[in-house]
């Protein structure tokens, strides 16, 4: 049975077609995770983030991150010991917003803060430490991957 070249070019149609709502489908199932819930209204506010990670660059060392069996422990700069620190840690992961994980920061006097290691899933996070010390705002971020 020979199929003439008009039904071949109807074919060829109606496969590109469902190629396509295929196509349309698997996109509207992907989820599509936002940086920020309120993204514009963070951006107006960059320009705060751009000071203080030049204040933050002002100092002797910056953020420290080490990973132990037990805990994930950040280590704020020398300059921030035995100082009242205020600010938050969050762990955010790019690929699963369901991952984000975000704490207060309560340092010691050593100025570092210790993390349970069970409560954050293994996985690629970008770290972003902002805290506040004698009305100086600083901020770091840093790639880490929890194991």
């Amino acid at each position: 049975m020979r199929i003439s070249w008009g039904n071949k070019l109807l074919l060829v149609f109606a496969a590109f077609g469902g190629m396509i709502s295929f196509m349309v489908y698997r996109c509207m199932q992907t989820p599509v995770d936002l940086v920020a819930k309120e993204y514009y209204k963070d951006e107006l506010s960059y320009q705060q983030v751009i000071d203080a990670r030049q204040k933050t660059l002002a100092l002797s060392t910056g953020v420290t991150l080490r990973q132990a069996a037990e805990a994930i422990t950040v280590t704020l700069p020398q300059e921030m010991r035995n100082t009242g620190v205020k600010g938050s840690i969050q762990f955010y992961c790019p690929a699963d917003a369901g991952r984000d994980r975000r704490f207060a920061l309560q340092t010691d006097s050593a100025a570092s803060q210790y993390i349970a290691a069970g409560i954050i899933k293994p996985g690629r996070y970008t770290v972003r430490v902002q805290w506040e010390s004698n009305g100086v705002r600083y901020f770091e971020e840093k790639p880490f991957v929890v194991l």
